[in-house]
């Protein structure tokens, strides 16, 4: 790691060999350990000392105000900020009376270790009390992707030069002091002791416990449980204590040189809005026991094999590069945990590794993580998509709200109800829609999921089609304007006819008519007659995509080529991100590009664009953007793959893989960026590989800057596993299992069979001039030591 010389480069491994308190924050971020449904920030396990305490569960909130200065029609009244839950981490430890704490005496060695093949998060420790007692800690941490609501820990003490007294005390803990954000946007709203007892009690195994807590305002309950495995001297002492918000499970021994106390830690979550406090109870009692029955070693075989399985289908290799290999699979492990069990609840913008932007869902889920999840872990992007149909109902009350038909879906939720109180950027960026609808394409189109696209898929379709075609109008010139919006860029605000925009609400309403077609008995079940699928089309053939003739570009939307350009040269580098510093008044009138907009558009409706045209737009675009927000550098990486700056793209692509590793945003304490780490797969796979899925066609168009020699990677494609590797002059498909397999290579079309790989000469990429990027916002340039 660039920032922090006590981490090594490894690759199946995020290593920490010393512990930095300054860094403490970033690190529980990092090491934070989840399956969507779940979510533990790496927290040491005494629970002190601690940058920002998190454990999530996803879907779980409490409402809060959201003040005006001004009253205004349509403004969402209240918030939804994610809980910090029960704490079911923490495990304290005396020696001979003194508390473990590694602020104190003496801290021989302290490593942390995240296995991403394992998925479990290891550390070992030994330290010596202010009495001279030395002492070896081992734990190791999971959250399980088989047992959805399980969670444990194993913790072992042992004595290093002599006899030892020694207690553990594994806890759970609720309202959990949160420290203030700051003042950044980006942060979590405080929200204060937002868990009320209802139930807490010990178990008949005389080790387990439990505590049963509900919201105030959104009136949701949640239940944790602990019990546990302990292996010990035989005499070993176990006391047991539970009040409303603290429950503890203390084991004492004497401990003798060679001697040990292993603890195993079952923890278990749930949480409903309808339940009753019983049935929670109940339910998380019976997960640890289910857990107990499966024992730490299933547990941890079990991770094991998911795990195994998902990087079958997943990894990237990346040769040349370590430290990018590195934080590629680190992303793609996040990536995964953000949302393998996330069934029926949303991806957020942080996974459940922080309290960032108050644990809401965004764009980003769709644009982004899905790309990724589609192609490695397909039942996960199915499943946040019938999360996103599960709100329908309220999308169709906000569209209502806002004179719409169809569904307006919230620019940032947890639940489904519209959060964002600024509504310049939040419900004028109406491209979240054409998001979602892409990814149900890409979702069907991979997957061949005919139930998913007669259902959930079709309705998506329609809903936000109608959307479309009631947010736009026809012109005098028979043009479809969609006007008045915000495109992904968030520095330029209520724009005419955003292309990105217009091009995803084209390819929404032609797939919307296409369903309608091929589904006419369950299109008529949702009030979809052949004249509204007919305007729909009409629309889609008529949509307005400005182009400046003058300057031969398409500008980002109209009239914004005309606005003056930002003064960049009298930018000084603490002034970015911008938005921290300057009104948004004045970012609004400038040409200023918070985030790749139109060139966003190149990559995902390339089709629409020529490779002139697409080597132009991208010069000038990066001559105005500044990166302020972690969507930019994947998206960036891949159009300048495309249009022959490989060297560029591979910059971009470390920017977006070690955004968390490097802590480039300066916020990583509050989260990940689940959404850029994702984009680490997608500058890898869509960049260098060249994937492209145009109307449901498996194109791949690889190739790579000089300091990577090979690059390889997998996907599932259609029930098959499709292999990739690439090197400078040739690139070789395989299919790994499954039925042959066409694959466009470069424009060429080729099959692939199981057992019989083919191999392709790679052309050499067109030579253009480099481009410019504004004064201090060029990407770093990676220098690889060979």
């Amino acid at each position: 790691m660039i920032q922090n010389p006590a981490f090594t480069v490894e690759p199946w491994a995020i290593r920490e060999t010393e512990l930095d308190l300054d860094m403490l924050a970033q690190t529980e971020s990092m090491f934070a350990l989840g399956n969507g449904h779940i979510g533990l920030r790496g927290n040491l396990d005494e629970g002190e000392p601690c940058g920002l305490p998190g454990t999530y569960l996803n879907g779980f909130y409490e409402l809060r105000p959201l003040p005006y200065a001004e009253a205004g029609y349509g403004n969402p009244e209240s918030g939804q900020t994610v809980v910090n839950v029960t704490n079911g981490k923490i495990g304290r430890l005396l020696v001979d009376d003194e508390p473990l704490d590694v602020r104190y005496a003496k801290l021989r060695s302290h490593e942390r270790v995240l296995d991403l093949r394992a998925g479990v998060l290891r550390r070992t420790v030994e330290w010596e009390s202010p009495t001279g007692r030395a002492v070896r800690v081992s734990s190791t941490r999971l959250v399980s992707f088989t047992q959805r609501a399980v969670a444990a820990v194993s913790y072992e003490v042992e004595p290093l030069e002599g006899p030892l007294r020694v207690v553990v005390q594994s806890e759970l803990v609720a309202n959990e002091p949160m420290p203030t954000s700051g003042g950044d946007p980006r942060a979590a709203a405080a929200v204060g002791a937002p868990l009320r007892a209802e139930d807490f009690g010990q178990s008949a195994s005389s080790t387990g416990v439990w505590l049963a807590h509900s919201t105030a305002a959104s009136r949701l309950r949640m239940g944790a449980a602990i019990d546990h495995v302990i292996d010990g001297p035989p005499e070993t002492d176990t006391t047991v204590d539970s009040t409303a918000d603290l429950a503890r499970v203390m084991v004492a021994a004497d401990l003798e040189p060679g001697g040990r106390l292993r603890v195993i830690k079952l923890l278990a979550y749930g949480w409903s809005a309808e339940r009753s406090t019983a049935a929670i109870r109940d339910q998380v009692r019976a997960a640890v026991a289910e857990a107990k029955h499966t024992g730490w070693e299933g547990l941890l075989a079990e991770q094991r094999a998911y795990l195994d399985d998902f990087w079958r289908s997943a990894d990237v290799e990346l040769e040349g590069d370590e430290e990018v290999q590195q934080a590629i699979r680190f992303g793609l492990f996040h990536t995964l945990q953000a949302g393998a069990r996330s069934e029926g609840r949303a991806i957020a913008a942080k996974g459940l590794t922080g309290p960032g932007y108050d644990g809401h869902a965004f764009w980003d889920t769709e644009a982004f993580v899905l790309q990724v999840l589609t192609y490695t872990a397909a039942d996960a992007a199915r499943d946040a998509l019938r999360w996103r149909h599960s709100t329908l109902e309220d999308a169709r009350e906000r569209a209502r709200q806002l004179g719409l038909r169809g569904a307006a879906f919230p620019w940032r939720t947890i639940a489904g109800q519209e959060c964002s109180g600024y509504w310049p950027a939040g419900t004028a960026a109406f491209h979240l829609a054409g998001a979602i609808a892409d990814a149900v394409l890409r979702y069907q189109t991979v997957s061949g999921d005919m139930d998913f696209e007669r259902g959930v898929g079709l309705e998506l379709l329609v809903e936000t089609a109608r959307m479309w075609r009631s947010l736009g109008h026809h012109d005098l010139a028979g043009r479809f304007r969609i006007d008045g919006v915000t495109g992904p860029d968030e520095y330029s605000a209520i724009a005419d006819n955003n292309v990105y925009t217009n091009l995803i609400a084209e390819r929404n309403l032609r797939a919307a008519s296409s369903a309608v077609e091929r589904h006419p008995r369950q299109a008529a079940k949702l009030g979809v007659d052949d004249e509204e699928a007919a305007t729909w089309r009409d629309a889609a053939q008529a949509i307005l995509v400005p182009y400046d003739e003058e300057r031969g570009i398409h500008p980002q939307a109209e009239s914004f080529a005309e606005h003056e350009v930002w003064d960049f040269d009298a930018t000084t580098p603490e002034q970015y991100p911008l938005l921290l510093h300057f009104p948004y008044f004045d970012l609004y009138r400038k040409q200023v590009v918070k985030q790749a907009d139109l060139v966003l558009a190149l990559h995902v409706r390339g089709d629409w664009f020529s490779e002139e045209q697409k080597a132009r737009d991208f010069a000038y675009y990066e001559q105005l953007t500044v990166r302020d927000s972690s969507l930019s550098a994947c998206t960036q990486a891949v159009v300048a793959a495309e249009v022959g700056h490989l060297e560029l793209a591979y910059d971009y692509l470390a920017e977006a893989a070690l955004i968390d590793l490097d802590d480039l945003q300066h916020n990583t304490r509050d989260g990940l960026h689940i959404a850029s780490l994702a984009g680490a797969w997608i500058g890898a796979v869509a960049g260098f590989g060249g994937l492209r899925d145009h109307d449901g066609t498996l194109q791949l168009n690889p190739r790579l800057p000089q300091a990577i020699p090979r690059l390889a990677f997998r996907l599932a494609f259609q029930g098959r596993r499709l292999h990739v590797e690439v090197v400078h002059r040739r690139a070789t498909y395989s299919v790994l299992s499954g039925e042959p397999l066409e694959v466009m290579h470069h424009g060429k079309q080729i099959t692939v069979a199981l057992g019989k790989p083919v191999a392709r000469a790679i052309p050499k990429p067109p030579v253009r001039e480099a481009p410019s990027q504004p004064s201090g916002r060029a990407p770093t340039r990676r220098r690889v030591q060979r």
